[in-house]
């Protein structure tokens, strides 16, 4: 780091106070300097005190005018984003520390999409296992875009996903696998038993997709397009595999998830894999952790884990 940076660094710290970070915190939540003074128990000018003096120790105004009241700078919006992310490593401390005092060896909070779940998270979950078998090992299962949302905040250590390039800047993305999608019916549907079965002769049945801004969706969105065809109506949107797997047996319904899955599905007669080729495909997933939290050593152990499985 320059000299020049942490200088203004040490600066900064010197004069930041956790009510200012708790405050700002506050705006976000309520909209209101007014409402977020409340909640902290003081009063609209000390907390406009408070603000003026962390305007003035970060050199940039965080606050404009908005009507009768204010709303953010882009500067002030760029500020909010590091005080959340010190606001998820605060918990995700607290957290730790209640594991320890329980007697246990902390947690370790992981966020994944489908396709790694019967393979590399699963292996990365039994080394993990059996070298801290005292820890707490917590899995959410969600979207891409979503999975990213939690690890800002804190909500996870770890995702195993996909990352935006306009949103690598802020994490490192180390690539694991590519992903084949399937296109699946229940056992019973009218199309199971077709040899080939072209993409827009799925249109007449309902669909289930996963929700809008994750890649999958966006992927099959283009396919969409590539046909010249609207997303058809009656869509559910999901990405409960069991939710899925619910509607496809009971339903003509369509759907799109990971060939990895489906084919564990498929072993068992719970779902059929129709002969339906996607043109496009998807990036490659892998981890996500953010550049400005270090990993506790059992986190680590589970990355270095999952790569290892590769």
């Amino acid at each position: 780091m320059p000299e020049n940076t942490q200088l203004l660094v040490s600066q900064i710290l010197n004069r930041l106070r956790m009510r200012q970070v708790a405050l700002l915190l506050s705006f976000a939540d309520h909209g209101t300097l007014r409402r977020a003074a409340a909640e902290l128990g003081m009063s609209q000018p000390a907390a406009t005190k408070m603000i003026q003096e962390l305007e003035s120790a970060l050199g940039q105004r965080l606050f404009e005018r908005d009507g009768r009241g204010q709303k953010m700078t882009q500067a002030g919006e760029k500020v909010l984003g590091f005080f959340q992310g010190m606001r998820g490593s605060l918990e995700s401390m607290v957290r730790e520390l209640d594991e320890l005092q329980l007697g246990s060896s902390g947690r370790v909070s992981v966020g994944c999409i489908m396709a790694p779940l019967p393979t590399l998270l699963n292996q990365a979950i039994i080394a993990l296992n059996k070298t801290y078998p005292l820890i707490t090992i917590h899995v959410t299962l969600d979207t891409s875009d979503r999975l990213v949302e939690m690890l800002k905040d804190g909500s996870i250590d770890i995702a195993v996903g996909r990352v935006a390039p306009e949103h690598r800047a802020d994490f490192i993305f180390q690539p694991l696998e590519n992903e084949t999608l399937s296109v699946v019916v229940g056992v019973d549907h009218p199309l199971s038993t077709k040899k080939h079965v072209p993409f827009d002769s799925l249109l007449e049945y309902s669909w289930i997709l996963q929700p809008s801004g994750s890649p999958m969706r966006e992927v099959l969105e283009q396919e969409f397009r590539a046909i010249h065809a609207p997303l058809p109506r009656g869509l559910v949107e999901t990405a409960s595999i069991l939710t899925t797997m619910r509607l496809i047996a009971d339903t003509t319904m369509i759907a799109v998830i990971p060939l990895s899955i489906a084919d564990i599905y498929a072993r068992h007669n719970l779902l059929c894999i129709l002969p339906c080729h996607i043109k496009h495909k998807m990036g490659a997933f892998g981890s996500i952790i953010r550049k400005d939290r270090p990993l506790p050593e059992a986190a680590r152990y589970f990355l270095s884990s999952l790569h290892n499985t590769v």
